[in-house]
């Protein structure tokens, strides 16, 4: 009689085997196995991160092997496994994969498909097709679109953590618990003792040092030394944790009425400041988006101010960006002046600090909740909805959805909600933080994800004229190798144009995307369907650029440059100044957050910043959805080309005060997971 080995290969995560009863059966072209058992409790099999291999003697060959279905069933308490494949070796000696990497909970089945990708086209059986169509009828009463707050991007049907299917949940969820993070970190840091004095303020700026943990040679401790100075305020324009928002001015806006006899002792070319617009030498930063938002309101001790600074700097000879003239409201008038370098001292510096504090707002809830989270979310719940595991842009997306769909539901449901952690420190917790992703809605447009377009409609592309613009020049690397890849990968399975027109199931996962992660609005410029292989892979590089390297270049330098308070005050607690040569120092510290606000803001970016446990970065995909040959090569060519852009940037930053590293793909990972 006909004998198939079959080896199965158990996760290594915590609590990942199981002592339950295990059956298979197997099903062919010819016919179906009997259900087989496995393995029963105590016989030791299925444990953690083993490999368990057995014979499955059957009465007649049952011809190509199509499905595996295993079921499981529970023994005395819940018992959820994680299997991660099953091969099967048959009786002609051929080998068969097939991949799964998923929980089974409860007393359910699962039925497996080999691990060859296949199209909607490429089902030729009734009985394939018959299994594609029921996953995708399950995955999509699992996975259910909501609406968190109106003109939001939609997210995932799910009150809790608890509530997400298994498989997207976090293998330890306490590793995620944002309060028990938090505070675990302002222990770390040794600011346990100062978090409750709200409404304390700090004596001075050296006072700050007593909440500033120093780690030697590190960005922040630089940042500590020298935020005062122009050059470092004009520097994170274009590589600290936000750097998205410089654009090229090609005119002075009349909401700016700088003059050029308020500049010109900045000006180092002998030209005027309309010669120096023309040249190309003048930059802006406008929060205009803030103008209106309201300030949060949840402690009546405390009152909390917003502003909505709009910045000019300038690109000295030494190609150095440096701010020239800050105005703190949108409106011109006696009492919103213009603030200059040649001001006094204190009048231009709390005029930085408000632009400061604003780019960190702009930071948190647009560049990176929405513009990374948000949409990040959008892309997973779409593809769970849309694309069945044998789909090859499944096989190529789920490693860039991991956690994502988890990370969001429990900062919704401890962070970000109604009296959540962001309420206690940022002023624009309360509400503003909605407010303003509804207003940023109308910028999030398909053009503006795509790396290397944003850069160019910003007029921020020419590597001579801004030489030192790091974040540009490593995302256009690492932005080339992502889309090469994608690029690879659909030569290996859509042969022409008309097999992307043709495919159903790509295009339902677009027009998901489209419909409820834009909400159907056509200025958003996100394609209704994909036509071509070339857009295809314009959207897939997107997609995975968007979950990866996006969110590293603006998560994980948040210690970095938010860790000392007065270069990212979360919130200010008097309004911005009105007029010059007022304003004090002791004005300034009392403008700044208090003990305990700066010390739930140290926790949070301390804690937003650290890698997850066992994070897996750029190009290591350690889960085997994939089989075939020529995507194994593309994947080493891959990662040989993301070796070579980290190797390019460890030289560059040698010997640098200041290293840019956030985009080097050792250091970013696969999707958005903190």
């Amino acid at each position: 009689m006909p004998s198939y080995t079959v080896t199965v290969a158990t996760g290594s995560q915590w609590f990942a085997g199981t002592d339950d009863y295990v059956y298979l059966s197997l099903e062919g072209t010819a016919g179906c196995s009997e259900r087989h058992l496995l393995d029963k409790p105590f016989y030791n099999d299925f444990e953690r991160g083993a490999v368990d291999s057995y014979d499955v003697t059957v009465e007649e060959d049952l011809g190509e092997i199509q499905l595996i279905k295993i079921e499981k069933r529970k023994y005395w308490y819940q018992d959820d496994w994680y299997l991660k494949y099953i091969t099967v070796k048959t009786p002609m000696g051929d080998y068969l994969e097939f991949p799964c990497y998923r929980w089974i909970t409860d007393e359910k089945e699962i039925v497996l498909r080999d691990g060859r990708a296949k199209l909607p086209r490429d089902d030729k059986t009734q009985i394939l097709k018959q299994h594609r169509r029921k996953e995708l009828e399950t995955r999509q009463k699992m996975y259910r679109w909501k609406e968190w707050h109106p003109g939001f991007p939609l997210s995932i049907d799910a009150h809790s953590h608890s509530d997400l299917p298994r498989d997207i949940q976090f293998d330890n969820e306490k590793g995620i618990d944002f309060i028990l993070n938090y505070s675990k970190a302002m222990e770390n840091l040794y600011v346990n003792r100062f978090m409750h004095m709200f409404q304390s303020s700090w004596s001075d700026f050296a006072d700050f040092e007593r909440i500033f943990v120093r780690i030697s040679n590190t960005i922040s401790e630089y940042v500590m030394q020298h935020w005062k100075e122009d050059f470092m305020f004009g520097y994170q324009f274009l590589n600290g944790c936000n750097p998205v928002l410089i654009r090229r001015c090609t005119e002075i806006p009349k909401k700016l009425p700088v003059t050029m006899d308020m500049v010109e002792c900045s000006l180092e070319r002998n030209l005027t400041l309309e010669e120096e617009v023309k040249q190309g030498n003048i930059f802006i930063v406008d929060y205009e988006l803030l103008d209106g938002v309201d300030a949060n309101k949840t402690d009546p001790c405390t009152i909390q101010y917003l502003a909505a600074p709009i910045c000019l700097l300038y690109k000295n000879l030494e190609n150095k960006i440096v701010p020239i003239a800050i105005q703190l409201g949108q409106k011109p008038g006696p009492d919103n002046p213009i603030f200059l370098p040649s001001d006094a001292t204190y009048d231009w510096l709390l005029a930085k600090i408000w632009v400061r504090s604003s780019d960190f707002h702009i930071h948190q809830t647009v560049t990176h909740l929405l513009r990374t989270h948000l949409v990040s979310e959008v892309f997973s719940i779409a593809m769970f909805r849309q694309l069945p595991a044998v789909h090859p842009l499944f096989k190529l997306l789920v490693p860039h959805m991991r956690f994502t769909i988890a990370i969001n539901t429990k900062a919704r449901e401890q962070l970000i909600c109604e009296c959540g952690l962001f309420d206690k420190a940022n002023a624009t917790g309360g509400g503003g933080h909605v407010q303003m992703v509804q207003k940023a809605m109308k910028d999030l447009t398909y053009s503006s994800l795509c790396f290397p377009e944003e850069i160019k409609a910003k007029g921020m592309d020419s590597k001579e004229d801004i030489p030192y613009y790091y974040y540009r020049d490593d995302g256009i690397k690492v932005w080339e190798a992502i889309k090469n890849f994608a690029e690879d990968v659909i030569h290996v399975y859509y042969e022409s144009d008309e097999v992307v027109c043709e495919d159903v199931e790509l295009q339902a996962f677009v027009k998901d995307i489209y419909v409820y992660g834009m909400r159907g609005v056509k200025a958003s410029g996100f394609p209704k369907m994909i036509k071509t292989r070339e857009k295809l892979a314009e959207y897939l590089t997107v997609i995975i650029f968007t979950t990866s390297a996006q969110h590293a270049a603006v998560n994980f330098g948040q210690y970095d440059w938010c860790s000392w308070i007065p270069n990212a005050p979360p919130t200010m607690r008097c309004p911005p100044p009105t007029e010059k040569g007022t304003i004090t120092i002791e004005q300034i510290v009392e403008s700044l957050p208090d003990r305990g606000r700066s010390c739930w803001h140290l926790g949070a970016v301390w804690a937003l910043s650290q890698f997850q446990d066992n994070e897996l970065f750029l190009g290591m995909y350690p889960d085997e959805h994939f089989v075939e040959k020529p995507v194994k090569e593309a994947m080493a060519k891959f990662r040989k080309n993301l070796d070579e852009i980290v190797s390019a940037i460890t030289e560059r930053n040698k010997n640098k005060k200041l290293p840019y590293y956030y985009l080097s793909p050792d250091r970013i990972p696969n999707s958005v997971a903190v």
